[in-house]
């Protein structure tokens, strides 16, 4: 007997990372013959449309996003404004549940994957369909910064918080000291299913690992300035660095990160967003950096890192990892 085809809505945070995170999903699942629903802002389907693999299977249905006082005018994700706007983007986002609920009335879909909009279980549970959060983040992550037993209702985290992880935490010889608390990064491995485990018993929920989901191989031509750009370069000799839409830098991580690249002496382009309290790269470049990496550092900001080939002339890149955790969340279910 052959596998039951479902029908998946797909309905991520404005955020271009996030976006990108859900399609690769919904390439993956369309390899096997599953149809999705992909809701995205009107506008921002053109640069999305590229990295659909399966259009035969993958619909993006347009979502408006509303009008929200403080928000530049046409803005539909994250990457239009600067990040003491994201806030805003999420009201936007929750402004659209009538039309959610509307399109997922139509669609009738078995499933909807979603990750910030906690309104969307009820609403999915009152339509008969089954609600998943999708969770772009590692799992030990989510367990040692929002477990239950944090109670985050209750307070808000401290640095000294985050020194020490929730009581039922699993074991670690990670340490903190107060300085390294006040950011953190990890990624999903094998070897994290204890941190999964957690995850379920506090949340009462199954989990279900799901990545890394990674992108095929681009197959649309870069424009003609990248291209003339990068064929400068022998193969695997420049260095590509880019972070996620939602990575968004302190001035003198920024600079910082430019001066290593330019103390390597090798060829670079950095895919970044201006700092915290820049409007542009141009005037958060370290002084005199630009002239004295002329001809072979590149700094940019609106390049994404699905944009170019890895295999051209790059030597490393780094970028999201995108180890994925599905945590099955339906309303009441």
């Amino acid at each position: 007997m052959g596998e039951k085809k479902l029908h998946i809505a797909m309905y991520p945070w404005l955020a271009m990372s996030h976006l990108n995170a859900f399609l690769q999903l919904s390439n993956k699942l369309a390899e096997r013959g599953h149809k999705i629903s992909f809701l995205l802002p009107t506008k921002t389907q053109a640069k999305f449309e590229p990295f659909n693999l399966h259009k035969h299977l993958i619909n993006f249905v347009p979502v408006a996003v509303p009008c929200v006082d403080g928000l530049p005018p046409g803005t539909e994700t994250t990457a239009d404004v600067p990040y003491p706007l994201h806030s805003l983007v999420m009201t936007a986002m929750d402004l659209t549940e009538a039309a959610i609920e509307a399109i997922l009335s139509d669609l009738k879909p078995d499933f909807v994957l979603y990750d910030f909009t906690h309104w969307l279980p009820p609403l999915a549970h009152k339509l008969g369909i089954k609600a998943i959060i999708y969770c772009t983040v590692s799992s030990a992550t989510i367990g040692y910064l929002v477990s239950p037993e944090r109670k985050l209702r209750e307070k808000i985290l401290t640095q000294a918080d985050l020194l020490k992880p929730p009581p039922s935490f699993p074991s670690s010889m990670i340490k903190l000291r107060v300085h390294e608390a006040r950011g953190l990064a990890a990624a999903t491995v094998k070897q994290f299913w204890p941190y999964c485990d957690y995850l379920g018993s506090q949340f009462g929920k199954p989990v279900i690992l799901a990545g890394p989901v990674l992108p095929e191989p681009p197959r649309s031509v870069l424009e003609a300035k990248w291209d003339k750009l990068l064929g400068g370069f022998k193969a695997k000799s420049l260095i590509y660095c880019t972070f996620g839409s939602e990575c968004t830098m302190k001035m003198d991580q920024f600079q910082e990160l430019l001066l290593g690249f330019e103390l390597t002496g090798l060829p670079f382009l950095a895919a970044l967003k201006p700092p915290m309290g820049c409007e542009t790269i141009e005037s958060a470049l370290p002084e005199g950096l630009e002239e004295r990496v002329k001809g072979r550092g590149f700094v940019h900001g609106g390049l994404g890192s699905t944009a170019v080939d890895p295999q051209s002339s790059f030597c490393w890149v780094f970028c999201d990892p995108l180890r994925i955790v599905f945590v099955i969340g339906g309303y009441d279910d």
